[in-house]
């Protein structure tokens, strides 16, 4: 980046609640940008202010994601006509993350479809937040900036003050989050195996690791449906656990997400602000964590051409 350039910060409209927070903590406000609505539904997203030699930052998540990608997508091709200096694309939640291979014949890698459309609109760097697969970094041919929710969620879990504190993965995909959570904690590991008949639904699930009498932190990237995240409070109760918690870095929470979370046996849940809850659902299980200023210092960092590495210093 150009430290002498301005800088300015734009949103998307899903979430501009968590942009505004973000320049607020950052120092400044949001910029100023509209959306042309028409009436087949097709949208054109327009910058009110000039943007000409300024290096922009633009705050969306994709989830829902097909509109808020594409939305993106038309705002970073407009600051570029606009000659901005340089783009960032802030996504804190990366939608078709889950889609980083093919996991079966004749399907697509919606993952790097969707770097390759990114790249396609010419943004100059991309800063994102627990992508479901690491690799996914690869797929982009600039530089991107993956953050880590664990700055948030270690301070969480270290004020609990829990004894006997077990760290678990939901399945074998997160035995490398939980096992770098456990090292830090100092704690005992459990990893979870599950099998699927189908996608978003269980069909069994067994626990590796000594479960009894233990406090369990539950660890995952995103909670969609939260049919596993609940079969593997209830099984762990099952087995003596005296209390089971999950943290997941973005609050997906489709279809009956919010259902199961109110019935099932977990303590809590402790998410982020990547998306925004439902505002009619039954919300008393889960907290939410702020990344507003977490995002506000890696973007300081950045616009600084500092080095990021020192935010996850413990």
């Amino acid at each position: 980046m150009h430290p002498t350039n301005q800088i300015k910060f734009f949103s998307g409209r899903e979430t501009r609640y968590l942009a505004e927070m973000i320049a607020n903590s950052f120092g400044t406000e949001l910029g100023k940008s509209s959306v042309t609505v028409f009436s087949d539904g097709e949208f054109q997203p327009s910058f009110d202010e000039s943007v000409r030699g300024a290096t922009v930052f633009i705050i969306q998540s994709t989830f829902a994601p097909s509109d808020n990608l594409f939305e993106l997508l038309l705002m970073i091709d407009a600051a570029r006509r606009a000659s901005a200096y340089k783009i960032v694309a802030v996504i804190p939640y990366f939608g078709w993350a889950r889609q980083d291979r093919k996991d079966k014949p004749r399907v697509s890698i919606g993952a790097k479809l969707v770097a390759n459309l990114l790249c396609a609109a010419h943004v100059d760097r991309v800063l994102t937040m627990d992508l479901h697969a690491d690799q996914i970094q690869g797929f982009f041919d600039i530089p991107v900036d993956h953050i880590y929710s664990s700055k948030l969620f270690l301070p969480y879990i270290k004020n609990l003050g829990l004894k006997n504190l077990s760290i678990a993965a939901p399945d074998m995909g997160g035995a490398k989050r939980a096992n770098a959570y456990s090292k830090i904690l100092q704690s005992p590991m459990i990893i979870c195996h599950k099998s699927r008949e189908k996608a978003n639904e269980v069909a069994s699930m067994t626990a590796i690791g000594e479960v009894k009498g233990r406090n369990i932190v539950v660890l995952d990237d995103m909670i969609d449906t939260a049919g596993t995240i609940t079969k593997v409070a209830d099984m762990m109760i099952d087995k003596g656990a005296l209390s089971v918690r999950a943290f997941a870095a973005h609050p997906v929470l489709s279809g009956p997400a919010y259902e199961r979370i109110a019935d099932s046996k977990l303590v809590e849940v402790i998410v982020t602000d990547t998306i925004p809850l439902r505002k009619d659902a039954d919300t008393d299980k889960i907290k939410i964590l702020s990344t507003a200023d977490l995002f506000a210092d890696i973007i300081k960092k950045i616009y600084n051409c500092d080095a990021i590495s020192s935010t996850y210093e413990m």
